[in-house]
């Protein structure tokens, strides 16, 4: 069984979250925080040896002080961020083991992901080196510069929306950070694009929602609930009660 490695990103900034006491990640969402949610999903499968969660500089002590217990018994790894998403991946993928396949990066503020969906981007990596689950665009795409006024519309014909996990084959990820210079991408398949390399699409989900306002917060609490749960072995969150990041 190919064996893989899955890094949690959680370093970003959660500007758009606009709440005094949480960072997105670390928001409590159905009685857990958030970023437990993915991080228990991919710890229920088999093919998964290796969690890493990037953080913020800023965030490191206190979350080892308030999740201690949680990444002690789940075997979760700490890696530290970088200012932008693609230098926090790189620095994450220092800690990846020697022996592991293939890598998957996953936005720990989408935690709606299910086995289906992790199982299809899985294979496709397996069969192609590197895979990402996707969406069709499907609404009417307008620019606007100003943010006032429309100048244009885009036609939305072969247009996809990224989510994740993205998973990759560990050397061809490896390798394409290697390469990429100054180059600050938005997510790690375009990263793996630029070094020359193709990547697949599997359709992905509506409900693999990624939470950046309190509203989707609310959303993804109403999606949890029609998901299925995964089966852990133990207690993965020991303060599920808690009020988890003041």
């Amino acid at each position: 069984m190919p064996s893989f490695a899955v890094i949690l990103a959680a370093a970003g900034k959660s500007s758009r979250f606009n709440d005094q006491h949480y960072k997105k990640p670390f928001a409590p969402l159905a009685g857990k925080a958030m970023w437990l949610h993915a991080a228990e999903k991919v710890l229920a499968r088999n093919d998964v040896k290796q969690v890493i969660i990037v953080l913020a500089p800023e965030d490191v002590e206190d979350f080892r002080a308030k999740f201690g217990a949680n990444i002690a018994i789940l075997g979760i790894e700490v890696a530290q961020g970088g200012a932008e998403r693609a230098d926090s991946v790189q620095n994450a993928l220092e800690k990846v083991n020697e022996n592991i396949d293939y890598v998957a990066i996953h936005d720990a503020a989408r935690p709606c992901i299910v086995d289906e969906w992790i199982d299809r981007v899985f294979k496709a990596a397996q069969d192609s080196g590197a895979a990402i689950l996707a969406t069709p665009v499907t609404g009417t795409l307008k620019r606007s510069r100003s943010g006032k006024t429309i100048d244009e519309t885009v036609p939305r014909d072969h247009l996809w929306q990224a989510q994740t996990p993205q998973v990759f084959k560990k050397q061809i990820l490896i390798e394409a950070y290697a390469k990429r210079g100054s180059l600050q991408a938005t997510d790690d398949a375009q990263v793996v694009e630029a070094a020359g390399h193709k990547v697949s699409i599997v359709n992905g989900s509506a409900m693999n929602i990624k939470v950046t306002t309190k509203e989707d917060l609310r959303i993804a609490e109403q999606m949890l609930k029609a998901l299925p749960k995964p089966k852990l072995k133990g207690t993965g969150n020991p303060f599920a009660n808690d009020d988890m990041w003041r």
